[in-house]
């Protein structure tokens, strides 16, 4: 392909529609800011502060989406890890080490759980993940706390949740870019990556190369469960509690930034760099319309708005591409037809 042709190919992508909406957010909200100070180093932390338990949440349930399954569960899941952790800590006194194991790995025995409903009684993805996820993993932070918010004073947790870099940049926002950051590369550039497209894409031509997609699940809902874990544990040290409700509203915004990212519900389809985007764009959104004033429940108007704008953008970005396609087939099964 020419340059000419990839720079086609780009301005039609869905990262390049990400973008331009991107571009468009900061620059209306730097300009009817007070003194411009949406782009301040202060308010980019902010809106970066407030991406880091989404980050996570969207980084665990695309790799779902990318095999062609939905994951609801990891927020219920974050909460029963934070429970979990301010149990250990507070109650037990096991050191924090090993409490972040503990809690890790009950995130991966949920998506373990996940994984075998799915693939052994072959019940819906959706459906069994909503279910594992508010009844079960809810009941088990309910059980573990015992229906009451549980502190925590551990020094290194209360250091994990609260410190910031230069007294500005909370070191979660670190972590949680690193994270997107590994499983972007890995996605992109790693034969496991790779494995999850052609699973996603067609899981009868992954079997004629020699993959196992169910085996493949079992890795992917476990690190969902894993990653749902570990932003509980970080949402709970960085309220210094074990909190009842904890993450459980935060998991469907994040699949919502996901398929607005462009990671595609039948599989097979998108990137973290997509993911990224979409999330950076909805809580820039936000991040503008607080600074304006507008009250939560306009913003969640505006917000809905907003994502019909970018799909519709999107539809006629990728409308021709699609029709060309279809009139290419079409000649070629006439051609077919008159041999």
């Amino acid at each position: 392909m020419d340059n000419a042709g990839k720079a086609k190919k780009f301005f039609r992508s869905k990262t390049f529609t990400l973008a331009a909406i991107l571009l468009l957010i900061v620059i209306f909200f730097w300009y009817v800011s007070p003194n411009h100070s949406y782009l301040s180093i202060r308010n980019i932390s902010s809106i970066l502060n407030s991406m880091v338990l989404y980050i996570l949440f969207a980084v665990g349930v695309s790799m779902p989406i990318l095999l062609g399954e939905f994951d609801l569960s990891p927020g219920y899941i974050g909460t029963a890890a934070g429970a979990m952790m301010a149990k250990l800590l507070t109650d037990v006194g096991i050191p924090w080490y090993l409490v972040i194991m503990a809690c890790l790995m009950l995130g991966i025995a949920f998506g373990l759980l996940n994984a075998v409903l799915i693939n052994k009684f072959r019940i819906q993805s959706f459906i069994v993940t909503l279910a594992v996820g508010s009844f079960v993993a809810r009941g088990i932070s309910l059980i573990v706390s015992g229906g009451r918010p549980i502190n925590i004073d551990d020094p290194v947790i209360v250091w994990l949740g609260t410190y910031k870099i230069g007294g500005i940049v909370p070191v979660t926002v670190v972590i949680s870019l690193t994270v997107i950051l590994i499983y972007g590369i890995i996605l992109a550039k790693t034969k496991f990556g790779r494995s999850i497209y052609l699973s996603g894409g067609s899981r009868k031509a992954a079997r004629l190369a020699g993959l196992n997609p169910e085996r493949l699940s079992y890795i992917l809902f476990a690190n969902s469960g894993m990653l749902g874990a570990f932003a509980g544990i970080l949402f709970a040290a960085r309220l210094k509690t074990g909190d009842l409700s904890g993450t459980n509203a935060y998991a469907f915004p994040a699949v919502t930034a996901v398929i607005f990212g462009g990671i595609a519900f039948g599989g097979g389809k998108g990137n973290m760099l997509g993911c990224f985007l979409g999330l950076l764009i909805i809580n820039g959104f936000n991040n503008g319309l607080t600074i304006m004033r507008v009250t939560s429940y306009w913003q969640g108007v505006a917000s809905g708005v907003l994502l019909l704008l970018a799909l519709t953008l999107d539809y006629f970005a990728n409308r021709k591409p699609k029709l060309q396609e279809v009139s290419k087939a079409h000649r070629r099964d006439s051609q077919g037809a008159a041999r």
